[in-house]
C-alpha cells in the first residue's frame, strides 16, 4: 500500500511540474518579440552536425588529458603485469610502456595516431600533473625510509653508501670529460655537465631495491638489513648532492650558489628543528583512522606542499622539499600507514604512469643512429655498472661481509630505476643534458634495473647458494608435512583446524608450517615486521588452542601463486592446503555475459593456450591463482571451500569414481585424529568391484565400526547436508559436480577439494 501512495505522488509532484515547466517556456517564447533573436541554421545534416560537435568535443583539452590518462594507465598496468610474471619489478614493465608509447615506438610507426593522441600543445599539462604526481611520490619515499634504522645500524651502511656513491660518482665526472665536447648542450658549462653526469651514476633506486629484498625473502637477514640501510643512507645523501648540485648549475658556479646552499641549509634546520616536532605533536594525538579528520589531514598535506613550493623558491627542487617532508612526519608505524593510503595508490596508479609516458616522449632512441652512439651508450652503461655494483661491493668486503654478501649488496645497489629517471628529467628540464645523452642515460637506467634480479641469480649460482625462505630442517626432515597458505587470518584459521585435523594425534611425527604472502607493493619497510606480526597473531593463537604447534613463513611476493608452489615444492611437503580464491567476475551479470570470453582474454588463460595447458582447464570452477597451483605443484592439494568450519566432526565423502580411492586415505586420518565419522555415498557403484576402496573401509570397520558409513540412499537430502561439517571431494569429482549444477551445491557445507 505504501508503494502505491508513493507511486502516485511521485507520478502527480513530477508530472505537475514538468507541465509548469513547460507552460513558462511557451510563455517565454513571447518575450522573444521585438529582440532579434538569430536562431543558427546549419546546411549540413543533424548528423553531421552532431559528429562535427563530437569531434570538437575530442579536440577539447581536458578530453584529450582523459584520453591520455586512459591509454597511459592501460598499457603501463599491461607492462607492469609482463613483467612482474617474468621475475621483474612492474616499474620496468612500466618504464618500458613509457618508452613504447613515445616517439621511440608508436609515434615511429603510427605518427598519425601519435599527434592525435600526444600534440604537442597538451604536452604541458601532461608535465605539470606527472610533477604533482612526483611530489607526492618522493613523500611516500620520504616516509619509507625508517630513520631509527639508519641510527642503529649506521656505522658500516655509511661506509658502504658514501662508497657507492663518491666512486661512481667520480667515474662519471671523468666520463663526462671525454663526452664534454661531442655531447654537452651549447652553452653549458662543464662543472654542470659533469656534476650532473656524475649524480646520475650514484643514484640508487631505493624503492626497488626495497622491494626486491622483501621478494627474495632476505629483509629479515643481516644482508637485508645492511643494503635496505645502505639503500636509505644512499637516498638521503644523493639527494642532498642533488640539491646542492641543482643549486651550483642555476647559480652558475660554485661561489655563487652559496646563497642557495645557505638557504637550503637554513631550511633543513627550521623542518628538523621547528617543522618536525610539531608534526610528532599532532601524530601523538591523532594516530587513529577516527581522530585522522580532514582537517589534520590537511595539516600534514599543507606541509607537504608548503615543503615542495619553498625548496622550489630556493632553488633546489620541489622533489626535495616533498622527500624531506616525508622523511620528518612522525615515525609512528601506524600513522603513517594511514597517510600513505590517503596518498600512494593514486601517486603510484595514476600519476606515476604518466612521468613514465613523459620521460618516454622526451626519450627518442632515434637520435640514437649511430654505431658511434650505441658504442658511447655501452660505455655509460659500463661505466655506471663498474662504479655503482664495483664500489658497493669492495667498501662491502672492506668492512667485513663475505664475497657472496659484498657483491649482492652491489647488485643492488647498482639498481637505479625510477629514482634514476626523475634526476635525468631534472637535467634535462635544467638544459644540462641534451636529448641525445638524455636517452643513453635512460637506456643505462632501464638495463641497471633490469640487470639486478638476473645479477643476483648469478651470484647465488656461481656461489652454491639460494635464496631460501625454508628452513634447512623443514627441507630435509622426512616427517609428514603439510603447508597452509593463507592470505586472510579467517581462511588461515580455518586451514589450520583442516591440517591439525589431519595430524592431532601424529604431533610428533608431523611438521604444519602456516605460510602467509602478501604482494610486495602493498608492503613499505618500516611496516614489514608490524604487518607480519598482525597477520600471523590471529592463527598463533588458534595454534595455541588447538595444542598445534606450528612453523611460520612470511614473505612479500612479487608473484604469489608462483611462489606458492615454489616454496611447497622446495619443501617437499606431502599436502599443500589454500582457500579457493574468487574471480573478480565470478557471480556478476559481467560473468554471465562474458562466460567463454573471459577464458580467452584472461591473460593467464592466454599463455596458457600458448603453451598447451588450456585444455587441462576448460570449464574450471577454480579462479586464475588456484588454477596455476592446481598445475604447477607436485604434491596433494586440499582447495578449501570455507563455509566458518569449526568443527570435523561429520565428514560426507562422495565416491564417484573408482580413482576417487585415494580418498580413504584422508578419511583414515580424520578418524585416527580427531574421531570424525566419515558418512560415505556411492551413486555410481564404483567401490562395488575396487578392492582398493572396501580394502580401507573394512580396516576402518575393524578399528571403529561407528565412524564410518555408507549411506544407501542415492539422494542426499538437505536436512542430512545440514547436518554436516565438511564434504571430502577429489578435483574430477568437484569439476562433475559443478558442471552438471547439481543441487547439493546450494547446500553443502564447507568443501575440501583434494587433487591427489
Amino acid at each position: 500500500m505504501k508503494n502505491y501512495k508513493n507511486s502516485i505522488f511521485y507520478i502527480t509532484f513530477t508530472g505537475g511540474f514538468s507541465v509548469l515547466i513547460y507552460w513558462i517556456l511557451n510563455q517565454g517564447k513571447i518575450l522573444e518579440n521585438g529582440r532579434n533573436i538569430i536562431i543558427p541554421t546549419s546546411k549540413k545534416g543533424q548528423w553531421s552536425e552532431f559528429l562535427a560537435s563530437m569531434i570538437h568535443n575530442l579536440k577539447e583539452p581536458l578530453a584529450i588529458l582523459l584520453m591520455q590518462i586512459i591509454a597511459i594507465i592501460l598499457v603501463a598496468r599491461f607492462f607492469g603485469w609482463i613483467f612482474r610474471k617474468i621475475g621483474q619489478p612492474s616499474v620496468i614493465g612500466e618504464m618500458i610502456a613509457g618508452i613504447v608509447l613515445g616517439p621511440s615506438l608508436f609515434g615511429l610507426y603510427y605518427p598519425g595516431y601519435f599527434s592525435h593522441l600526444f600534440p604537442v600543445d597538451s604536452l604541458g599539462n601532461l608535465k605539470f600533473l606527472s610533477q604533482i604526481g612526483l611530489i607526492l611520490f618522493m613523500f611516500v619515499i620520504g616516509m619509507e625510509l625508517d630513520l631509527k634504522v639508519l641510527k642503529n645500524k649506521a656505522n658500516d651502511a655509511v661506509v658502504i653508501s658514501h662508497a657507492s656513491i663518491i666512486f661512481p660518482f667520480t667515474l662519471g665526472i671523468g666520463l663526462a670529460y671525454f663526452i664534454y665536447h661531442q655531447f654537452a648542450p651549447e652553452g653549458v658549462q662543464f662543472a654542470s655537465f659533469a656534476l650532473f653526469i656524475g649524480i646520475a651514476m650514484s643514484i640508487t633506486a631505493f624503492p626497488v631495491l626495497a622491494r626486491i629484498v622483501q621478494e627474495r625473502g632476505i629483509h629479515k637477514t643481516k644482508l637485508g638489513s645492511i643494503v635496505i640501510t645502505c639503500a636509505a643512507a644512499d637516498d638521503i645523501t644523493a639527494w642532498c648532492i642533488l640539491a646542492t648540485v641543482i643549486a651550483i648549475v642555476k647559480a652558475g658556479s660554485f661561489v655563487s650558489s652559496l646563497y642557495v646552499i645557505g638557504l637550503a641549509i637554513a631550511y633543513v634546520f627550521l623542518m628538523i628543528n621547528v617543522v618536525k616536532p610539531f608534526l610528532e605533536r599532532v601524530g601523538e594525538l591523532k594516530n587513529s583512522r577516527q581522530s585522522l579528520s580532514k582537517p589534520v589531514v590537511a595539516i600534514f598535506l599543507l606541509t607537504l606542499i608548503i615543503s615542495a613550493y619553498s625548496t622550489e623558491v630556493i632553488g633546489i627542487h620541489a622533489l626535495f622539499g616533498a622527500f624531506m617532508a616525508g622523511t620528518i612526519m612522525p615515525d609512528n608505524t601506524k600513522f603513517r600507514n594511514i597517510i600513505i593510503e590517503k596518498i600512494e595508490d593514486v601517486s603510484v596508479i595514476l600519476f606515476l604512469p604518466l612521468f613514465f609516458v613523459f620521460t618516454g616522449l622526451r626519450t627518442q632512441i632515434g637520435l640514437i643512429n649511430d654505431p658511434f652512439l650505441w658504442k658511447i651508450t655501452g660505455v655509460i652503461i659500463l661505466v655506471a655498472v663498474i662504479g655503482k655494483f664495483l664500489g658497493s661491493a669492495l667498501a662491502a668486503k672492506f668492512v667485513g661481509q663475505n664475497w657472496r654478501d659484498s657483491l649482492t649488496i652491489g647488485a643492488l645497489m647498482n639498481t637505479r630505476g625510477l629514482m634514476e629517471l626523475i634526476v635525468l628529467n631534472i637535467g634535462l628540464d635544467l638544459k644540462v643534458l641534451s636529448p641525445a645523452v638524455f636517452t643513453m642515460m635512460v637506456i643505462m637506467a632501464l638495463v641497471t634495473t633490469f640487470m639486478t634480479g638476473p645479477a643476483l641469480n648469478l651470484i647465488n649460482f656461481i656461489f652454491k647458494t639460494k635464496d631460501v625462505l625454508l628452513p634447512e630442517e623443514i627441507i630435509h626432515n622426512k616427517k609428514f608435512k603439510i603447508l597452509i597458505s593463507f592470505g586472510n587470518s579467517e581462511r588461515g584459521i580455518s586451514l589450520l583446524r583442516l591440517a591439525n585435523g589431519f595430524v592431532k594425534n601424529e604431533s610428533n611425527q608431523a611438521i604444519v608450517t602456516a605460510m602467509h604472502l602478501t604482494l610486495s607493493n602493498e608492503l613499505h619497510t618500516f611496516d614489514l615486521e608490524e604487518h607480519e606480526k598482525k597477520s600471523f597473531e590471529p592463527v598463533i593463537s588458534e595454534s595455541v588452542q588447538l595444542n598445534q604447534k606450528i612453523v611460520t613463513l612470511f614473505k612479500a611476493s612479487n608473484d604469489i601463486d608462483a611462489d606458492i608452489v615454489e616454496i611447497a615444492n622446495q619443501g617437499e611437503y606431502d599436502l599443500l592446503l589454500i582457500g579457493l580464491g574468487q574471480s573478480i567476475f565470478e557471480g556478476t551479470l559481467l560473468g554471465k555475459v562474458l562466460g567463454y570470453t573471459t577464458r580467452i582474454i584472461n591473460p593467464d588463460r592466454l599463455i596458457d593456450k600458448f603453451i598447451g595447458k588450456e585444455g587441462l582447464f576448460e570449464n574450471s570452477p577454480f579462479d586464475e591463482r588456484t588454477r596455476q597451483i592446481i598445475a604447477k605443484s607436485k604434491m596433494p592439494i586440499g582447495i578449501l571451500v570455507d563455509k566458518d568450519l569449526t568443527t570435523l566432526d561429520q565428514v560426507f565423502m562422495p565416491i564417484f569414481s573408482p580413482e576417487d580411492a585415494f580418498l580413504m586415505e584422508f578419511a583414515q586420518k580424520l578418524i585416527t585424529n580427531t574421531g570424525s565419522k566419515i558418512n560415505i555415498i556411492d551413486p555410481n557403484d564404483s567401490m562395488k568391484n575396487n578392492a582398493a576402496i572396501l580394502d580401507k573401509i573394512h580396516a576402518i570397520e575393524t578399528v571403529s565400526p561407528d565412524l564410518i558409513a555408507l549411506i544407501e540412499d542415492r539422494v542426499v537430502k538437505k536436512d542430512f547436508l545440514s547436518q554436516q561439517d565438511i564434504m571430502l571431494i577429489s578435483l574430477d569429482s568437484w569439476k562433475k559436480l559443478v558442471n552438471s549444477q547439481s543441487t547439493w551445491l546450494s547446500n553443502i557445507p564447507s568443501v575440501l577439494i583434494i587433487k591427489p
